[in-house]
């Protein structure tokens, strides 16, 4: 386990149980006490944590709105307000209609804290408040964006196509894009599958696969591309390691690979880039030759690329000689209306 996915891990553990002793963290990380008591000097050093004497416990200092009551510290200890609003934001926008009930159980906090909660997050737009619970606002309860049909028909090939190259047990990453959320529709893995992402439309198609692990960034809402950007979003998604990272931006060229023309969702995806072994492209005819404004990944870091059928030529065997494995779909799949 890396560092930093350690050490979020027990800032997890801490705050979630207030108060936890050396050993039983090092138990629950698998790491020795040494290990541990340096992980927590560092968490303290940060003001995360206080460091006790036989162990770390959550720090006392929050805004006075952002404080559990007592109930809440009785049964978990200190959970941030923000952490916590976090938390309750994701649940909705995974689960799209939730109790007011099941939000206090999955964060650990009275409904009477749950409710302040969901009021700051409405006035942020996050969520839509109900008599029992919340939901995701209208603005967020998304459909892809209109296409042309010979274009949506390329985007759902080549999602198909590449469902069919992951492997089993892997831990993958997800960025966002139609073409990517095209491939996470077809994604319908046999055994335990683990994805990580930040686009909220991935997330939709994803929230009710079994098999599937869902795992979502934090970040700020980009609403232009339904996805969470941000330092959070680059910070978290660097603090983990996947086997592969799949991938669409908005033009793929030669000499300069894969590019983006929003700096927040290139900046995200360069991050998704550098987290995963392998990079795999998902790019439609309609890529192939534009220029972007943001480099995401030059073509040295491209390890695949999927296409469909009526890409030149040129282009893909220009790559496939440059070391990427191009898996190209079948033409008349492209073309089907």
């Amino acid at each position: 386990m890396f560092g930093g996915e350690r050490r979020q891990l027990l800032l997890d553990l801490v705050r979630t149980r207030g108060a936890v002793s050396i050993r039983d963290l090092a138990a629950e990380l698998g790491a020795s006490h040494a290990t541990v008591r340096r992980d927590v000097t560092t968490l303290a050093n940060r003001g995360l944590i206080l460091h006790t004497h036989g162990g770390a416990m959550t720090t006392a200092v929050e805004a006075s709105d952002d404080r559990p009551t007592k109930q809440d510290r009785a049964a978990t200890g200190t959970m941030f307000g923000a952490e916590r609003r976090r938390l309750i934001a994701e649940v909705v926008r995974v689960r799209q209609v939730v109790s007011l009930r099941e939000l206090a159980e999955a964060v650990n906090a009275t409904e009477a804290t749950v409710r302040r909660d969901l009021v700051a997050l409405e006035k942020r737009g996050m969520v839509l408040r109900s008599h029992g619970g919340a939901s995701i606002p209208d603005a967020l309860n998304l459909t892809p964006w209109p296409q042309l049909s010979g274009i949506a028909a390329a985007k759902a090939s080549i999602g198909s196509l590449t469902a069919t190259m992951v492997g089993e047990g892997e831990a993958i990453m997800l960025g966002a894009g139609t073409t990517v959320q095209a491939f996470a529709r077809s994604l319908a893995p046999t055994s335990p599958l683990t994805v990580l992402t930040h686009s909220i439309l991935v997330a939709r198609e994803l929230a009710a696969t079994p098999n599937v692990e869902l795992v979502m960034t934090g970040g700020s809402l980009d609403g232009s591309a339904h996805a969470l950007v941000g330092k959070a979003a680059e910070t978290w998604i660097s603090e983990h390691r996947v086997s592969r990272a799949y991938l669409s931006g908005t033009s793929l060229t030669l000499d300069r690979g894969l590019q983006g023309t929003n700096p927040a969702l290139s900046a995200v995806a360069r991050a998704i880039v550098q987290s995963a072994r392998s990079v795999t492209v998902l790019a439609d005819r309609s890529k192939f030759g534009a220029e972007g404004r943001f480099d995401v990944a030059p073509t040295a870091r491209i390890d695949e690329l999927v296409t469909d059928g009526t890409t030149d030529d040129r282009i893909v065997e220009s790559l496939a000689a440059g070391g990427v494995k191009v898996h190209v779909t079948p033409p008349h799949s492209a073309l089907a209306s």
